[in-house]
C-alpha cells in the first residue's frame, strides 16, 4: 500500500499545483472532456475522494449516497453540476481547502489498510490496493484533461504503471458494462514505460496482442484519446475491439472521443 499511496499523493499534488494559482476565469474554462470546466474536474476528484473516505469510515451511509449519485449519473442532466451540489462549494479556494483536507484524511486511512481489505465502490467491491489504484487512475485522467486545456505536455513517471495495470485488468469489465460477452483470454500487453521500463501482462504467444507507449495506452483506457490518434499497435480481433471500447473506470458505460476529436497541439498556446 505504501507505494500506491505515495504515488497517489504525488498525483494529487500535481493537480493541485496545476490549478492553485489560476484566476477565477481560468477555473471556468472548458476542458476537452465532455464540456467539463476546470472547476468540474477538481470538484469531481474532491467529491469522489470524499465518497471514498466515507466508504471506509461509514460504509452504510456510503452505499445509500452511492445509489443517489448513480441515479444522477444515469440521468440526462449535465451531471457534474448536480454532483457539485453534494460538496456545496462553488468557490475555487474553498474547494481546494476542502479537497486538501479530504485527500489527506483518505491517504491516512488507506496507508494503514492491508492490500486485501475489501471496500464498497460503484460496481463490485474492491480490494484496498485496487481501490487506491482506482483513485490514482481517476486523478491521473482528470489531471490530463487540465494539462490538455492549457496545452502543457505532461511528464509521466513510474507511477503510470498503476494506470496501465488497471487498464489491463479491466479488460472484461469494458465488455460487460456494455452488455457484451468478454473474450475468455485477455490480450498480451507489452508497454514501454516513461523511464525506459518494459511492462508486460498476459501470455507471450497469444493471438491477440497490444504493444506500444504506456502513456498512450493509458490515454486510451481512460478514454482521453481514441486509439486511432495514437501509435499503439495491436494484433487480433479481440485486441482491436477492446481498444475501441476500453474503460478503466467504474460507473456507467461511456464512449471514447471519436478519431481526431481530441488531438492536442502542445506547441500552440491556449486561447
Amino acid at each position: 500500500m505504501e507505494t500506491v499511496c505515495s504515488d497517489l499523493k504525488a498525483l494529487y499534488q500535481e493537480m493541485d499545483d496545476l490549478v492553485s494559482l489560476l484566476d477565477p476565469d481560468r477555473w471556468r474554462l472548458e476542458t476537452p472532456f465532455d464540456h467539463w470546466t476546470v472547476m468540474d474536474q477538481v470538484a469531481h476528484i474532491a467529491l469522489f475522494d470524499h465518497e471514498a473516505l466515507m466508504a471506509i469510515e461509514e460504509p452504510i451511509r456510503f452505499r445509500e449516497r452511492a445509489q443517489r449519485i448513480m441515479d444522477i449519473i444515469r440521468s440526462e442532466v449535465h451531471w457534474p453540476e448536480q454532483l457539485n451540489l453534494f460538496l456545496g462549494l462553488d468557490d475555487p479556494d474553498r474547494l481546494l481547502a476542502r479537497w486538501r483536507d479530504t485527500r489527506t484524511r483518505l491517504l491516512g486511512r488507506l496507508q494503514v489498510m492491508t492490500p486485501g481489505d475489501r471496500l464498497s465502490w460503484y460496481g463490485p467491491d474492491m480490494t484496498a490496493r485496487s481501490f487506491a489504484t482506482a483513485r490514482l487512475m481517476e486523478t491521473w485522467a482528470h489531471g490530463q484533461d487540465i494539462f490538455d486545456t492549457f496545452r502543457i505536455r505532461r511528464i509521466n513517471g513510474a507511477s503510470l504503471k498503476h494506470v496501465a495495470h488497471l487498464g489491463v485488468t479491466t479488460f472484461a469489465w469494458s465488455f460487460r458494462i456494455r452488455g457484451l460477452i468478454a473474450p475468455e483470454v485477455r490480450p498480451r500487453v507489452e508497454l514501454s514505460g516513461p523511464l525506459g521500463e518494459r511492462w508486460e501482462w498476459g501470455e507471450p504467444h497469444g493471438e491477440n496482442r497490444v504493444w506500444g507507449d504506456a502513456a498512450e495506452f493509458c490515454l486510451v483506457v481512460t478514454q482521453r484519446r481514441n486509439v486511432a490518434d495514437t501509435r499503439l499497435n495491436f494484433q487480433g480481433e479481440h485486441a482491436g475491439q477492446w481498444l475501441s471500447i476500453a474503460q478503466a473506470f467504474a460507473g456507467i458505460s461511456q464512449e471514447p472521443p471519436g478519431p481526431g476529436i481530441r488531438t492536442i497541439d502542445y506547441n500552440q498556446s491556449p486561447e
